[in-house]
């Protein structure tokens, strides 16, 4: 790909994530610029403004304090003028919240097969994240095996398999109502016969308030790693941005329950309150892989905290 190529898709990849995040943006900085008219500093006034701003974007409060603190000593009493220097600054501290964060996932490739090992609540996208991760991995050259582990919904079994068969992905299933840990078990023998590169094994969408199911997501875990003892290589929680603070709820009862070990954002198009990476980011420090923001493939996107900052704060 030519460097003009890669630009092109740069730009389109940018205005896809500023669209995805615009109600965000619109509820943060629309009409901001007009509340520094006329002011010098960054006063009491004008912090509140942007506390409100910030909380009503889900960011919340331990991650909109670390904000107004930042702003305060980066902007000072420097002359704000025409809110321009407050945009720059509250640009840079929400990219430094988020680049702790900032670790994509990378497949170690002597692991063969690398688990992919995804837990979440039901409407969150978990099966649609499956299916994109699997097309993504397709596309950068690696073989891929999906595990139908979600068994209590036929429609889950289904869209996998439609996935498999739209990117040639091999996909192991049983019939409803069997066990999951069974089903994951045989796509892992499958995977170690086939020498695929990738295992991504679906789960039910579970509610996170119920214990005896967060013990059969254990119980998957310890089956795999009785076949590896490394197993699973990533446990990639899938949040609905939607959910507002309930997703940082949600992290933080899987996160006690399996082990998380990266997260995947979705739906962060339109209705969503991107803030809340700033609140995952801040309270619990665990790595942001993947952000979703939009139905096509690409638009399951690599997280990258300058971007996202930039596409948050943009005029």
């Amino acid at each position: 790909m030519s460097d003009s190529d890669k630009s092109d898709k740069r730009t389109g990849l940018m205005g896809r994530l500023r669209n995805g995040l615009r109600r965000t943006r619109t509820g943060l900085t629309e009409g901001l610029a007009t509340l520094f008219v006329g002011r010098r500093e960054l006063d009491d006034e004008l912090l509140e403004e942007l506390e409100m701003r910030l909380l009503q974007a889900d960011v919340g409060m331990e991650a909109t304090q670390k904000v107004l603190d930042g702003l305060v000593q980066r902007v000072g009493n420097a002359n704000i003028g025409s809110g321009e220097t407050v945009l720059e600054a509250l640009r840079t501290e929400i990219s430094n919240i988020l680049e702790p964060v900032e670790q994509p996932l990378e497949i170690d490739t002597s692991k063969r097969p690398f688990v992919i090992l995804t837990v979440g609540v039901n409407g969150a996208g978990k099966t649609t994240t499956i299916g994109k991760l699997a097309a993504r991995f397709q596309e950068e050259g690696r073989s891929v095996m999906i595990a139908a582990g979600d068994t209590f919904r036929a429609a889950a079994v289904e869209q996998l398999q439609e996935w498999g068969e739209r990117v040639g992905c091999p996909v192991i299933a049983q019939p409803t109502g069997s066990d999951p840990a069974s089903v994951v078990y045989d796509a892992h023998q499958a995977a170690l016969a086939r020498g695929a590169d990738v295992l991504i094994a679906d789960t039910a969408g579970r509610l996170h308030t119920q214990s005896n199911l967060m013990d059969e997501l254990r119980k998957i875990r310890r089956v795999l790693g009785r076949q590896d003892g490394e197993a699973p290589h990533e446990t990639l929680l899938i949040l609905d941005g939607g959910n507002g603070q309930n997703a940082l709820s949600q992290a933080e009862q899987f996160g006690a329950a399996v082990d998380v070990t990266g997260l995947a954002v979705t739906k962060l198009d339109g209705t969503a309150r991107g803030g809340v990476l700033l609140a995952l980011a801040e309270r619990l420090g665990i790595p942001v892989r993947y952000i979703g923001v939009g139905e096509r493939v690409e638009d399951l996107r690599t997280f990258r905290a300058a971007d996202f900052a930039e596409a948050l704060t943009a005029e």
